[in-house]
């Protein structure tokens, strides 16, 4: 045997047993470990780095810490935890709400359910998949989610990094999957190095290693690819416009948490406190003005219609208003742009409804071609799907306003999907809660204006909005590395239960 193939021959650690309970216990441990990183690494804590490696101890303890009939208790854990906590933390712990808390639990359960036939597919192939396993397991299921309603792009890993808008311009055209395959490739290739680590130390069970080559291989690869990700986002977000032609926006928020079809006692109220704001924007130079979703209880174009034109052509603002009632048995949740000329333009019905009757309206994605600039309008929820700021910008808006309604934990994340809604599609959004928050995004994903009342209440907020340039690759293809990876999950699935087939053959 040559030097060279002596290097490459793993070496072969006797076999030392352990006690089932302290590898248990171990394993649960770097679940834990896994789970206090993913919580870390979202919002409200942001120490987004950490996304980056907190799957690795996870897949150390499944695939090597954790006895086999155990293995996925570690995943099921870590995943499991991370989400039962973020999504109590967005949706609240009540009976309405129950389902979410359901949903970590079973996501849990799955896991660990999967782990045992996934660790024995990894050692029957030597550990061939395992990289491209970590990516489609998590991608693949984010694009199936992506299908549920209310669940939709919630928690994505990627969503961890949207305050670094250096590292996030290929989304442009990789979409958010691309960014979160990017992600997995890291954890997945840093996982079976570390698996590769372990077996130099010890062998608690008689498992193939991992073979050097191969991990090299991986590290090397990963590098290059994170690196090639990282300058041309560099080179996309130099390439961002200094001139770019901007609007003095405004988010006006009367304060009110219920929606406005519900106080009908407090009409008159919001909509007194929604006119001396916008005056107020106004005399701040303001020249679009955004209120909430389902802000007042009545249609505009029925009801205090020539007040409001009065307080356009006062402020020589467009306004867009958001309100909400049920008209001849069937729910409106609506918003309309009124310009400084006293024109009320389309009307857009919410697409996207959240635990809602059917919008009648809806099926609509209105461009609004004023003097400003070709703005459109969508609604609170449907923000967290990428078909709902894409089919606007694909005909031609510049800047999308999301009137929304949020409630005490959602508005911690919610603006997070304003940032990626963005950078998809380089358009400009602005969204503006009734109390709780104000958030607004140039094209390149960089938070311009940010203010949020944790307790609720009124506010206004004023700045430059630079319009976008809607020709990104993705808004013309979509969320291909969302299907591409859904198809990876399930050519994956076929592979796996073909080796346990005729691994039970032989």
């Amino acid at each position: 045997m040559s030097t060279a193939a002596r290097s490459e021959a793993p070496k072969v650690q006797p076999v030392v047993r352990v006690a089932a309970a302290s590898r248990i216990s171990v394993g649960v441990a770097l679940g834990a470990v896994s789970a206090a990183m993913l919580i870390l690494a979202f919002p409200p804590y942001n120490a987004w780095p950490l996304i980056f490696v907190a799957f690795v101890p996870m897949v150390l303890a499944d695939n090597r810490v954790l006895p086999l009939r155990r293995a996925g208790l570690a995943s099921a854990l870590g995943i499991g935890f991370w989400l039962l906590v973020y999504l109590t933390m967005i949706f609240g712990l009540s009976l309405d709400t129950w389902f979410m808390q359901a949903i970590a639990v079973l996501v849990g359960l799955l896991g660990y359910l999967s782990g045992r036939g996934l660790r024995s597919f990894h050692e029957a192939t030597r550990y061939r998949w395992f990289v491209l396993s970590g990516i489609v397991n998590i991608v693949g299921v984010e694009m199936i989610r992506s299908f549920i309603p209310i669940i939709a792009t919630h928690a994505f890993v990627g969503h961890a990094v949207h305050t670094q808008p250096w590292l996030i311009q290929p989304v442009s055209v990789f979409s958010i999957y691309g960014l979160d395959a990017l992600i997995m490739l890291v954890n997945s290739t840093l996982g079976l190095a570390a698996l590769g680590l372990f077996d130099r130390k010890w062998h608690w069970d008689d498992l193939p290693a991992v073979d050097g080559r191969m991990r090299r291989r991986w590290l090397a690869g990963t590098g290059i690819l994170t690196a090639a990700w990282i300058g041309l986002s560099l080179v996309l977000l130099a390439g961002a416009p200094a001139d770019a032609p901007a609007i003095r926006v405004a988010g006006v928020q009367h304060g009110y948490v219920r929606p406005g079809h519900l106080d009908p006692d407090t009409q008159g109220a919001r909509l007194e406190h929604l006119s001396r704001r916008t005056q107020e924007a106004a005399a701040q130079g303001a020249q679009l003005v955004v209120w909430p979703e389902l802000g007042l209880g009545f249609d505009p174009q029925a009801q205090h219609t020539e007040e409001l034109r009065a307080l356009a052509a006062e402020t020589g603002a467009h306004i867009l208003i958001g309100y909400g009632l049920v008209s001849e048995g069937e729910w409106r949740n609506e918003a309309v742009l009124l310009t400084p000329e006293g024109e009320f333009l389309d009307v857009y019905g919410k697409n996207y409804p959240s635990g809602e009757p059917r919008i009648v309206s809806s099926g609509v994605y209105p461009v609004y071609n004023t003097d400003l600039g070709r703005l459109a309008p969508i609604i609170c929820n449907d923000v967290n799907y990428t078909a709902a700021a894409r089919i606007p910008a694909a005909k031609g808006a510049q800047m999308v306003m999301v009137p929304t309604r949020m409630f005490a934990g959602v508005f911690k994340e919610l603006p997070v999907q304003a940032v990626f809604r963005a950078v998809e599609n380089r358009v400009a959004t602005v969204m503006v809660d009734g109390a709780f928050r104000i958030t607004m995004v140039d094209p390149y994903g960089r938070i311009l204006a940010d203010q949020s009342i944790p307790e609720g209440g009124a506010n206004t907020l004023v700045a430059d909005v630079p319009l976008g340039s809607p020709n990104a690759f993705y808004t013309r293809v979509g969320d291909w590395m969302g299907w591409f990876s859904l198809g990876g999950f399930i050519a994956l699935a076929v592979v796996q239960e073909v080796t346990k087939r005729r691994r039970t053959v032989q």
